[in-house]
């Protein structure tokens, strides 16, 4: 299809027939072209040759009338427009009897309206989806519980001959496909010495005659040999998820109704046509027949970005450009892969990636560790400052919202900030200050997390501490830096409390050498005070 639709070369064929135009009455031939699709619509279409690409090369080849009826709304009276390739965009219709001078979304709608009207057509809807190929020539996976019966030659009885020797002429009559009864599911694979594919069609479950083969009531009966395809079970995995231990059903009503629906489903895009909608589909026919009682499966969608090659281009063995994140680990360990890849920019980006920008997270990974080394030295009598205070909530504020928000490029950069001020500290690193840093990288780097948390003389994994918590107090800025101009030029940057009044504005202003230079000996006219944000001298 995709062949067929951007060919240039058009080829087809007069059928001999007309369609009757349904508002002009006027004969429009019936052409069969290459490039017009069975599976897109009902698999007919009206050509309009002047206002689209295909149409025109199609009509040009053949010699048919191409009609203009659209025009640049732009378009002067006098002004020639070309008529050597199709006019695609909006504009005005023009040859259109009482459709003449309405705008391209305007005439659209009062066509439609006119064909409905004199019952002739109308507006719908129509969906596309490729058919699901849901069967596979292969072993692994779960058989199709179906089977068929099977007929032999006039005469011959199902007690006289038994279809799993060779030479045994048999039919297996696919038409007739019968369901397992529920009683005998699950239905399991049979243990085979050899399952490759092979060369016959049916896969290689058709090799294992004593399970395919069976009789029933005294008829012989062929059980399907294709299995079913990964989607049998990911499409509904969520449920099993569950209620795992479960026997006796699928999932149980109670954890349906505790759990469900699933808060968060991450995925690139390339998902939503592949497991996002059939996944839907399993959920719609469940919710149907009754087994849940949520109509959809996923409250929240995210979809991940897709990380290009060093080159910017989508990563491929054909352009050489695949980097192996094994290599990664093995060069820096797969915490540095997971800091990095989540420090390149928003998850749902698309980004280059960049192995030289690996070092930079690696670097970080150190000052931490080298910092919990450092708090490890200590007892419990390095008290915390207050700047020290006042950044660690204020970074595990940060970080614990940015996890929510799923902005992990910037929490890593907030604990960059939390660590490179620790590592100011030098020997006096607070025991408090290194615990919080360790917990909280945690999620995104386990193994320095467990690490550092184990040099800090814990027994049990980080897993079972609880998460930090700030104080939302702390991580309220009581003092603001803003810059003091002197007839509109910054001559300089004062820090005061928040709620300063403009005489202390002022009087910290004057503190600053470079602006009492500006405003020595001068005389004050005017002062523009906004709290917290600038303050600026006029003076003359």
């Amino acid at each position: 299809d995709l062949d067929r639709t951007s060919s240039k070369e058009k080829t087809g064929v007069f059928t001999g027939g007309y369609a009757i135009h349904p508002l002009t009455n006027e004969k429009v031939p019936i052409w069969i072209g290459d490039y017009v699709l069975g599976s897109y619509g009902t698999g007919a279409v009206m050509a309009v040759p002047a206002h689209d690409e295909r149409d025109f090369e199609f009509a040009e080849k053949f010699g048919l009338e191409v009609k203009w009826v659209v025009e640049p709304a732009t378009k002067k009276n006098d002004e020639e427009l070309s008529r050597e390739q199709a006019y695609t965009g909006p504009g005005a219709n023009v040859n259109s009897g009482k459709f003449d001078g309405l705008k391209t979304n305007k005439a659209k709608k009062a066509i439609t309206a006119k064909l409905a009207e004199i019952s002739a057509g109308g507006p719908k809807i129509t969906y596309k989806l490729r058919d699901w190929v849901f069967s596979r020539q292969r072993y692994w996976g779960e058989p199709i519980p179906i089977y068929f019966p099977v007929d032999f030659t006039e005469g011959v009885t199902a007690a006289d001959v038994d279809p799993k020797e060779e030479g045994c002429e048999h039919t297996i009559r696919y038409d007739q496909p019968i369901p397992v009864d529920e009683a005998d599911l699950p239905l399991e694979l049979p243990e085979m010495e050899d399952f490759s594919p092979g060369d016959d069609p049916a896969g290689c479950l058709a090799r294992a005659k004593d399970w395919r083969y069976f009789q029933k009531d005294g008829k012989w009966f062929a059980r399907e040999t294709n299995t079913m395809p990964q989607w049998a079970g990911s499409c509904w995995y969520y449920f099993r998820f569950l209620d795992p231990e479960n026997s006796e059903a699928a999932f149980s009503p109670e954890l349906d109704e505790d759990w469900m629906p699933v808060d968060l489903y991450v995925g690139g895009a390339e998902h939503a046509v592949l497991h996002l909608l059939y996944a839907r589909f399993w959920h719609q026919v469940l919710f149907d027949l009754g087994y849940t009682k949520h109509p959809e499966p996923f409250q929240k969608l995210v979809h991940q970005g897709m990380i290009l090659g060093m080159d910017g281009e989508k990563m491929s063995k054909s352009r050489g450009n695949v980097v192996n994140p094994d290599d990664v680990v093995d060069a820096h360990g797969a915490d540095a892969l997971r800091l990095y890849e989540m420090f390149m920019g928003p998850l749902e980006a698309v980004k280059p990636w960049q192995t030289s920008q690996v070092s930079g997270v690696v670097r970080f990974q150190n000052k931490l560790y080298n910092v919990v080394q450092a708090a490890v030295q200590n007892d419990d009598s390095v008290e915390m400052d207050e700047e020290t205070t006042k950044i660690l909530h204020k970074t595990m504020k940060k970080v614990t919202e940015d996890i929510e928000n799923m902005s992990f490029n910037t929490a890593i950069s907030a604990m960059m900030v939390l660590t490179n001020h620790l590592t100011s500290l030098k020997d006096k690193v607070p025991r408090e200050a290194a615990e919080k840093l360790a917990l909280i990288v945690s999620p995104f780097a386990p193994h320095i997390g467990e690490e550092c948390w184990s040099l800090l003389g814990h027994d049990q994994s980080l897993a079972y501490h609880p998460w930090v918590e700030y104080d939302e107090a702390l991580c309220v800025d009581n003092t603001v830096k803003m810059g003091v101009q002197v007839n509109g030029k910054k001559r300089g940057e004062i820090e005061i409390p928040k709620d300063a009044d403009q005489e202390g504005a002022m009087a910290e202003a004057m503190k600053v050498q470079s602006v009492f230079n500006q405003v020595d000996g001068k005389d004050v006219k005017k002062v523009i005070y906004v709290p917290g944000r600038i303050l600026n001298i006029v003076a003359k």
